[in-house]
């Protein structure tokens, strides 16, 4: 997996899980590898994934079942379009709106542009 230099390294992994379970590749209710097995996978360190995995249970992405391992939990796909649609009116938006006031862009250019 390739990271970007601007977010830390664990976001990423979580994105890039996000990612899966959005794809139907880690399905509601189902298994999702364990944290040695994904780090081995994205090839970063175990710490750094169980950052990643600690990240995803405290957004109710996935869960932990005692002696079985990491599930996605029911709902986890309306959860990850919720906190993207919130890092995008957060974030992009006001990237995009400054972009947008240094070019001289009008917002009939944009939504024309759309």
């Amino acid at each position: 997996m390739d990271f970007k230099e601007n977010k830390a390294i664990y976001l990423q992994i979580a994105e890039h899980m996000m990612d899966e379970i959005l794809q139907g590749l880690y399905p509601e209710n189902d298994r999702i590898p364990s944290v040695r097995e994904y780090a081995a996978m994205v090839e970063v360190n175990v710490n750094t994934c169980m950052r990643a995995y600690d990240w995803l249970c405290s957004q109710d992405i996935i869960f932990t079942k005692r002696g079985l391992g990491y599930f996605v939990c029911e709902g986890a796909g309306g959860m990850i379009s919720q906190l993207r649609k919130q890092e995008f009116f957060e974030q992009v938006i006001p990237e995009l709106r400054q972009k947008m006031q240094a070019l001289n862009i009008s917002t009939d250019d944009l939504i024309k542009a759309l």
